[in-house]
C-alpha cells in the first residue's frame, strides 16, 4: 500500500528468500491507493494483499469473499503533521488535509479526532492523495497543509521544522491499521500457497530481531532513508508493538474500524460486529503449527 516502516517483515522475508524456500515466487507491488488493492484482490490481479481492511470488511458485509487472513500494523504508527504555522489541532480550521483515501478509516479518525476541539467536517477539507511517501511530498510543497505521517518520515518532518500535533496512538489505542488479506475463492483452491506465505511472513518478522542490522539496512533501502533514521523506526515500532507479534489479527482493533465504517456509512448502522465474519482464522492456524 505504501512505503512505510511496518512492511519491514514483508521486505526482510523476500530479501532473505524465505518465500522462495517456500516454493513461491513473490512479486511485491506498491501501489499507493487502497481502493485499487481491494479491486484488484477481487479481479485476481494480486492475490495476497498487505493493506487496510477496510475494504474487506465492507466487501464481508455485503456477502462478497474477501477476509483477513492475519494481521499486520495492530495500532496506528502515525503522527499528525502540520504546516509550521499551525501550531494546534483547531488551527486546522480551513486547512486541507491530505489522506490515503477517503473510503479507509484514517479520514474517519481525523473527523473524530478534530471533533474533540470542536471542528466539524465543514471547517475543513480531507483530500485523497495517496501514501506517506506522497503525503510528505505534499507538504513539503505546500500542496496539502495536514497528513498523517508514519516514522522515519515523522522524523524528517520534525528535522525540517513541521509541526508535530501528536501521535494517533495517544488518542486510538486499538486499530487495526494494515492485515494480510486474500479473496477466500483463490485462497481455498491454493491452501498450501497462502500457508507457505504466512510461514515465509512469520520469518521474515522475527529476523528483524534475530538480525537488526539486516533489518535497518533493508529498511533504510526501502524507506529511503538514513540507516539511523530506520533504526530509530524499527525500535519504535517494537517498543510500541505496533506490529501484531504473532501475525494474529487484533479484535478489539478490528472493531474499532468497524465503528468507523458504520459511522461514515459505509457499514449499515443496524449490522453489529461479527469478527468470523472478517476474519479466516484457519490459515495462520495452520501456518503456526
Amino acid at each position: 500500500m505504501s512505503r512505510t516502516v511496518f512492511y519491514a517483515p514483508l521486505w526482510i522475508a523476500a530479501e532473505r528468500g524465505f518465500f522462495k524456500q517456500a516454493g513461491i515466487d513473490a512479486e511485491i507491488v506498491v501501489y499507493d491507493n487502497a481502493e485499487k488493492i481491494t479491486e484488484d484482490l477481487k479481479k485476481g490481479v494480486v492475490q495476497i494483499a498487505i493493506s487496510t481492511p477496510e475494504g474487506v470488511i465492507t466487501d464481508a458485509y455485503a456477502n462478497g469473499s474477501l477476509r483477513i487472513i492475519a494481521g499486520n500494523a495492530e495500532k496506528l504508527p502515525h503522527f499528525i503533521i502540520a504546516k509550521p504555522e499551525i501550531r494546534t489541532l483547531a488551527q486546522i480550521k480551513g486547512r486541507t488535509i491530505g489522506v490515503l483515501s477517503t473510503q479507509e478509516g484514517s479520514s474517519n479518525l481525523i473527523r473524530e479526532i478534530l471533533a474533540n476541539v470542536g471542528l466539524t467536517p465543514k471547517d475543513y477539507v480531507i483530500e485523497q492523495v495517496g501514501g506517506a511517501p506522497t503525503r510528505w511530498k505534499l507538504l513539503k510543497e505546500g500542496k496539502i497543509d495536514v497528513g498523517l505521517q508514519p516514522f522515519p518520515l515523522s522524523y524528517e518532518a520534525d528535522a525540517a521544522g513541521f509541526s508535530n500535533l501528536g501521535a494517533i496512538a495517544s488518542l486510538i489505542p486499538d486499530y487495526q491499521f494494515t492485515s494480510v488479506n486474500v479473496d477466500d475463492l483463490w485462497a481455498k483452491r491454493n491452501q498450501s500457497v497462502v500457508i507457505n506465505f504466512l510461514k515465509a511472513l512469520k520469518l521474515g518478522q522475527e529476523d528483524i530481531a534475530k538480525n537488526p542490522a539486516f533489518a535497518i539496512a533493508v529498511s533504510s533501502k526501502q524507506l529511503q532513508t538514513s540507516a539511523a533514521l530506520a533504526e530509530r523506526a524499527l525500535n519504535e515500532t517494537a517498543r510500541l508493538k505496533i506490529l501484531s507479534g504473532d501475525l494474529s489479527v487484533s479484535r478489539p482493533g478490528l472493531g474499532k474500524v468497524f465503528e468507523t465504517l458504520v459511522a461514515a456509512n459505509l457499514v449499515p448502522k443496524n449490522r453489529a460486529f461479527e469478527f468470523q465474519k472478517i476474519v479466516d482464522e484457519s490459515y495462520l492456524a495452520a501456518a503456526s503449527r
